[in-house]
């Protein structure tokens, strides 16, 4: 994979290109592709903004999201598009695998593939150019210097600084996360000198809540979490019927993990939900518990020092046994 400033001199002669994310795309994912997107289009390319799966719907207010093509739901006309691709960008994922069913199409496409991304272990090979940066706090972060650094700052457009500062905003947790670094303020400044109103972003995101999510927060947390002081850990688990008794549909789990650090002492989080195909595991910590190597050892999964991912195809009482089986081993790092 070469570096991406090689790319930069491709960006001048207009190209059909395709951006895509990881599947199920949160903020950050969903926020960098259309950045991407509005920047591009500026320079003259035919652009097309492809998800893997549908996104949640306190996404749906951001500029261009209109356009995004779902491939579950239009696979030939996705397929075509991507099989027709001079260059197809990768954001907000490592690995060809977090693109669910479109792993083989991106696989066998004889275009030119760029990678920005922020996660751990990137998927090297399958890709020409390229930038994996651990360091920085959000994909859209990454675009932003990718749009500075290629000499167009000057694109940034008020389309572009809502996207960018949605995905940089949620991938910070609101900025309190230590990956906001000085660099994120920086950006930040810029965006808000172009006439961004963040409070409106925060709004979209956070305000937008129907009343049965409150009601199954408030269920999982009564009678889905559990408390294991004696590891500082605290996980929760919830089961298929669950989610069909309050009516939760894709984004409405977003966050949960994070409410279980809030406990006093608590230093690792998971939560593991039944999405019937497999169980999904998110892990969240604090400190120097490494979350992305537990997640990768033991949960077919992976992310970030503090923030990660797995799966298993096990029920969610084997998979959470399997969990606490696991957790005296690491009981010397969570204290």
């Amino acid at each position: 994979m070469q570096s991406v400033n090689n790319f930069f001199p491709l960006l001048s002669s207009p190209s059909n290109i395709v951006v895509t994310c990881h599947q199920k795309p949160d903020g950050d994912a969903m926020g960098s592709t259309l950045g991407l997107y509005h920047f591009l289009v500026q320079l003259g390319h035919n652009v097309t903004v492809i998800s893997p799966t549908n996104w949640a719907d306190f996404l749906n207010w951001m500029p261009g999201v209109d356009k995004v093509l779902n491939y579950d739901a239009n696979k030939q006309k996705a397929q075509g598009i991507i099989s027709e691709a001079n260059i197809i960008f990768c954001l907000d994922f490592n690995i060809l695998h977090r693109t669910k069913n479109m792993e083989q199409p991106l696989t066998d496409a004889k275009c030119i593939k760029v990678l920005i991304d922020h996660h751990q272990q990137p998927q090297v090979e399958a890709f020409d150019y390229g930038i994996s940066l651990t360091t920085k706090s959000s994909t859209c972060e990454m675009v932003y210097d990718f749009i500075v650094e290629s000499g167009n700052k000057d694109k940034i457009n008020l389309d572009v600084a809502k996207c960018l500062y949605t995905g940089v905003m949620t991938d910070t947790g609101s900025f309190r996360f230590p990956s906001t670094t000085a660099s994120v303020h920086y950006m930040v400044a810029h965006l808000k000198e172009l006439g961004l109103e963040h409070s409106e972003i925060h709004s979209n995101i956070f305000d937008t809540s129907l009343e049965n999510r409150l009601r199954f927060t408030g269920f999982t947390l009564l009678n889905r979490m559990e408390v294991l002081y004696e590891y500082n850990t605290a996980v929760m688990y919830i089961y298929s019927q669950d989610l069909k008794r309050f009516n939760i549909k894709t984004g409405d789990t977003e966050g949960l993990v994070n409410y279980l650090l809030t406990i006093l002492g608590i230093k690792f989080g998971a939560i593991v939900i039944d999405r019937d195909e497999e169980r999904k595991w998110s892990f969240r910590s604090k400190g120097d518990f490494d979350v992305n190597t537990f997640a990768r050892k033991h949960f077919e999964g992976g992310g970030h020092f503090n923030a990660a991912g797995g799966r298993s195809d096990a029920t969610v009482d084997e998979t959470m046994n399997k969990f606490k089986q696991l957790l005296p081993t690491y009981k010397q790092e969570l204290h």
